[in-house]
């Protein structure tokens, strides 16, 4: 049920992120005209205002990094025979950080991919 529950939260945090790249808003989102001719809020000085996708992608690998660091420092403390530490609370970390580093490199697939085709489109 704990796992469950980590599934959970996984996909809350891939909706405010989703949400955060969204250009236009959420389902509160602006009129169309407002979109058109830039309404308040949405523009400055002409620019769409929205997370810059270098900043969404390192804050996606910090955020790996942070789960696999939590992992290894509970599996050291486990190792150490700290009592405060299940050996079910170790192995769950470790799934954790196996799935968000297996996540993150398939987004990085899927990234090098749509870049190739890009790159190889005609003219």
């Amino acid at each position: 049920m704990n796992d469950r529950m980590d599934v959970n939260r996984l996909l809350v945090e891939m909706r405010a992120i989703k949400q955060q790249t969204s250009a236009f808003g959420g389902p509160d989102g602006l009129a169309a005209k407002d979109r058109i001719t830039g309404g308040e809020g949405l523009y400055e000085s002409g620019k769409v205002k929205s997370p810059e996708f270098g900043d969404i992608m390192s804050q996606a690998v910090n955020k790996v990094n942070d789960v696999q660091q939590a992992s290894s420092s509970m599996a050291e403390a486990y190792v150490r025979g700290d009592q405060n530490i299940d050996v079910t609370d170790v192995m769950i970390a470790s799934q954790k950080a196996g799935v968000a580093f297996d996540a993150m490199v398939q987004v990085r697939n899927k990234l090098v991919e749509a870049y190739r085709d890009v790159m190889n489109m005609p003219i």
